[in-house]
């Protein structure tokens, strides 16, 4: 323990003031005294020089318990750091996140006499099919945020993405920005963005079967081109834009945009629902109209209104979502009227899905949509012709008035071999009230296909 000593000056004092009234000592002399005080002034010029000599020998502040070399490379790493800091935001990289993932994915379907791996293949040499939709793909991301906030995104998807639904030749799946207009919590937003309506996510790391739900496939919109704002309060997010559906631009003589909306509720913890919609005109596709030589009319965008409800609750590990949906566009019904007139297209359907991991890796699904598409013959967004490879339209040899209702049930499983990779396996039954599947193996028309599949998804 450290014992209090008193300063240089203090003894100095004690020294002179015992020299001056020592008791029962003898008057010095003048010049005694001054021989006195000369010692004592050099006394204290060697304490002051030894306690500055102790001070210096002390670690400087922040630095107890370091060696002085430990200091010096305590000093180098700081400065190199902050030269690293400073090359990365000169360079563009702060605030820049890259994520991707893959999934090859192997696919049986019976009615088409088809198995294989689906791995990059192009959307426009076979078409958007439930079994050649977006699985089998290969994703990149790049997020970058800058101080302000501001959110630029571009992600790439070689013929799997949004982009390559209504364009061929395109890698993008996402191009958007998001700045911070009043606060961070409100929004401009702006460029193609993927839809966002209904629980299931486009993305094989965030979709736990491989294939899609019917009124995914079928009924909701591709991408969004435009602009539009997205505010957060609380537990609501809310988000609109005016934009182009499933185009990157609009053709001659089309004008009008759509207004589509996403709005989201986090009830608590474990639960929440949403709803979106879209309003305006979009491609129709419909070839039901003939020139005089037999060919078809191209038509004019038409009028689509888009309305879904999706709900979730997950605690645990159960897991449950459900979804609603309503849509219609005009003059886009597989069966024109009898005068030759195209008819309104209308359907609705609704879809659920449970998940439960029985074991911490292991978790098993199982998924039933069902799709009502009877009215005018069937039709639906995009689809305004008779499918038999996706069961959609009237039974070729019934009444051309109905079409056939769709159903499916999907049963699979999933492994989680580590953080970054995923094994799935899925079985999957599709029925229609209607023969209208195709057995290409014979040339005769089903009521129901099946279909098997398995993939493993990585991501980084």
């Amino acid at each position: 323990m450290r014992t209090c000593r008193p300063s240089a000056l203090a003894q100095a004092a004690a020294l002179a003031l015992g020299a001056a009234f020592s008791g029962g000592a003898a008057a010095q002399s003048a010049a005694d005294l001054l021989k006195e005080i000369q010692a004592l002034k050099a006394r204290v010029a060697e304490l002051e020089a030894k306690q500055k000599s102790a001070a210096e020998a002390k670690p400087a502040a922040g630095q107890w318990g370091m060696t002085p070399e430990q200091a010096q490379e305590f000093n180098r790493i700081a400065v190199k750091t902050e030269a690293l800091e400073d090359a990365m935001e000169a360079q563009g990289f702060k605030g820049l996140k890259i994520t991707g993932q893959m999934d090859p994915t192997y696919i049986y379907n019976r009615n088409q006499n088809r198995s294989g791996f689906q791995v990059l293949n192009k959307v426009s040499d076979d078409g958007y099919n439930y079994d050649n939709s977006y699985f089998g793909m290969a994703m990149i991301d790049f997020l970058k945020e800058t101080q302000e906030g501001t959110r630029w995104r571009l992600t790439l998807a070689p013929n799997r993405g949004v982009g390559s639904a209504f364009d061929p030749d395109s890698v993008v799946h996402e191009a958007s920005v998001s700045v911070p207009l009043t606060d961070l919590q409100t929004r401009f937003i702006a460029g193609q963005i993927p839809d966002w309506s209904g629980y299931e996510y486009l993305q094989p790391t965030l979709n736990k079967l491989i294939t899609h739900n019917l009124l995914f496939d079928f009924t909701l919109p591709t991408a969004y081109t435009g602009a539009g704002l997205e505010i957060t309060s609380g537990k609501w997010i809310v988000k609109g834009v005016l934009a182009n559906l499933n185009a990157s631009r609009n053709g001659q003589g089309e004008k009008a945009p759509v207004f589509a909306y996403r709005v989201d509720y986090s009830r608590g913890e474990f639960q929440g629902f949403g709803f979106a919609g879209v309003h305006g005109k979009a491609a129709n596709f419909s070839e039901n109209v003939l020139d005089e030589n037999g060919d078809p009319i191209a038509q004019r965008n038409s009028r689509v209104d888009l309305f879904e409800f999706d709900a979730y609750f997950i605690r645990g590990d159960f897991t449950w979502q459900g979804q609603l949906s309503y849509g219609q566009q005009k003059k886009a019904s597989i069966t024109p009227a009898a005068d030759g007139s195209l008819r309104t297209a209308k359907w609705y359907g609704l879809t659920t899905l449970v998940a439960y991991k029985f074991i911490p890796r292991y978790e098993a699904i199982a998924r039933f949509d069902y799709l009502n598409n009877k009215k005018n013959g069937g039709g639906l967004l995009g689809y305004t012709s008779a499918d038999d490879r996706n069961g959609i339209g009237p039974d070729p040899s019934g009444d051309p008035d109905t079409g056939a209702n769709r159903m499916a049930l999907s049963l699979g499983m999933s492994y989680l071999y580590n953080l970054n990779t995923v094994f799935k396996v899925e079985y999957r039954l599709d029925r229609a009230t209607q023969p209208v599947f195709l057995d290409v193996k014979d040339n005769s028309y089903r009521k129901n296909n099946q279909m098997f599949g398995t993939s493993v998804v990585l991501s980084f």
